[in-house]
């Protein structure tokens, strides 16, 4: 396939680019600064400057030609968290960026606690630890609960990845998944394995149009 990635710089978005790149796909990573990329030069890879995210116009160029659109944009700490929003505004460019470059398939990560808890969580869970993260992160999650309602309201054919805490650990590819829940117990997984999610459920029909919790 060929690939646009968003947010190719964070943690989620190397691990996509460099597993997209192992197993054939072309991409085009989309960055603010390409010295982020840590990532080595492939033929297969091409690194595309977007300053701004919101600019429809620019966003068509990148997009042109494209299989598919993999969205690993998000908050990678607290005080990003509680900055203006960032992913909702963009996946809406995005998305009618999309629609004028004919590209219909879109896979973007959101987190678990945009989401109930999963039937049977416990009652820690449920009673505190969710409470909590809404709180502390509310205004990440509120972005990304515009984003997934943007998709939603959208003709695009697209897929939600939910995982909880991310870690930085090695790509296991043998993670737990739940169809429009959380998975029960889930408390973190690697980001690798999350790039995984976002890469394996655009060729299979089952996710779209679906949210799918992920964790290890």
């Amino acid at each position: 396939m060929k690939l646009t990635v968003f947010g190719a710089t964070g943690g989620v978005g190397r691990e996509v680019v460099r597993q997209a790149l192992a197993a054939g796909h072309e991409v085009t990573a989309v960055v603010r600064d390409p010295a982020r990329l840590s990532v080595p030069a492939h033929d297969r890879l091409q690194v595309a400057v977007v300053t701004d995210l919101t600019d429809e116009d620019a966003l068509v160029p990148v997009l042109a030609g494209r299989s598919a659109v993999i969205s690993a944009l998000g908050a990678a700490s607290n005080k990003q968290a509680k900055a203006a929003p960032v992913t909702g505004p963009a996946v809406r460019a995005v998305l009618a960026a999309m629609d004028r470059a004919g590209v219909t398939r879109l896979s973007v990560v959101s987190a678990a606690p945009v989401g109930p808890p999963a039937q049977g969580e416990s009652v820690l869970t449920r009673a505190v630890v969710y409470p909590l993260l809404r709180r502390l992160l509310r205004d990440l999650y509120a972005d990304l609960a515009v984003m997934e309602a943007e998709l939603s309201a959208s003709g695009a054919e697209w897929t939600v990845i939910r995982p909880p805490m991310l870690r930085d650990k090695p790509h296991t590819g043998t993670y737990r998944r739940a169809l429009d829940a959380n998975v029960r117990g889930g408390r973190a997984i690697p980001r690798a394995d999350v790039a995984d999610a976002l890469l394996t459920t655009l060729t299979d029909p089952t996710y779209t149009a679906h949210t799918l919790g992920v964790a290890s």
